[in-house]
């Protein structure tokens, strides 16, 4: 979900026709992928394309003892045994880490893993976030400084886990002996080839892998008169593929007798305080407080 990911040229053939323009007589692959006219049906076409990724998460990553039953395990495991939670993502992929942090209804122990340079779209120019996703020894480097240990979880997440920063993270993640929830797109695997030293995807370092079922090229839509693909998914599919996770984690907490430590609104009454107690009783892992 770097900028390299959603424009570069390296990316190999869609995964299914949605991606690539079409012509009238072009048999859709799925109803939200037709090539149409009028910009409010484009609308409805783009949400079914959401809604048909979603379900696709829901029925094949949401199973009972599926990947998102396992990474929810391993969060809640980490909450219970004292551990710290961090979760990585660069350019972005790092929109959705972000998204963890700090957020209403969801755990209060999830810090993000920063690497500077690579934290959206905010550094000029653009582009020099993802070059920094192909240099080596950046991952290691910060997380050398960073305070994950062994006994941490660190969740990475890359769309198309082939560059160096993700990988690299995962791997030294794993030497320092933090278990790792990879996110990514299994497509990418099938249809790309690495861009690392390691000659793998960041699925292959991992405890458990959770697959947001995004196309390559990350554009759902084709349209008459519009060269190249659009209507990209990964933020949106990807955002609800983690809170189901991390709600998942909260009622495994709940069935095992454990409080889960979630984050209130601070604009409903009583929020505040219920946040400065969250913070003050587990103010060793939380590193976004102070």
């Amino acid at each position: 979900m770097s900028a390299a990911e959603t424009t570069s040229t390296e990316a190999a053939a869609p995964a299914h026709p949605a991606t690539a323009p079409t012509g009238p007589a072009t048999a859709p692959a799925h109803p939200g992928t037709a090539p149409t006219g009028p910009a409010p049906d484009t609308a409805r076409r783009y949400l079914d394309a959401v809604t048909a990724l979603l379900a696709r998460v829901r029925d094949e990553e949401a199973v009972p003892g599926g990947p998102v039953e396992r990474a929810a395990r391993l969060l809640a495991a980490t909450v219970t045994a004292g551990g710290r939670i961090f979760a990585f993502g660069a350019g972005h992929s790092s929109l959705i880490a972000q998204d963890l942090v700090y957020k209403a209804g969801g755990l209060a122990l999830v810090n993000l893993l920063t690497v500077p340079g690579t934290l959206g779209v905010d550094v000029r120019p653009a582009t020099l976030g993802s070059a920094l996703e192909r240099v080596e020894g950046l991952a290691g480097t910060v997380l050398d400084q960073s305070p994950a240990a062994a006994g941490d979880l660190l969740v990475i997440i890359s769309l198309s886990g082939r560059n160096v920063l993700p990988v690299e993270m995962a791997v030294r993640a794993r030497e320092k002996g933090l278990k790792v929830i990879g996110v990514t797109s299994a497509a990418y695997a099938g249809q790309s080839r690495p861009n690392n030293p390691w000659n793998s995807f960041l699925a292959e370092h991992c405890d458990v892998v959770l697959d947001n079922k995004i196309t390559v090229g990350d554009a759902e839509l084709s349209g008459d008169g519009i060269v190249a693909p659009f209507g990209p998914a990964s933020t949106a599919v990807t955002s609800a593929l983690l809170q189901a996770t991390t709600a998942t984690a909260a009622a495994l907490l709940a069935a095992e007798g454990t409080e889960p430590p979630l984050l209130r609104s601070g604009n409903v009454p009583g929020g505040l305080e219920w946040n400065e107690e969250l913070f003050a009783r587990h103010r060793e892992r939380i590193y976004y407080q102070y």
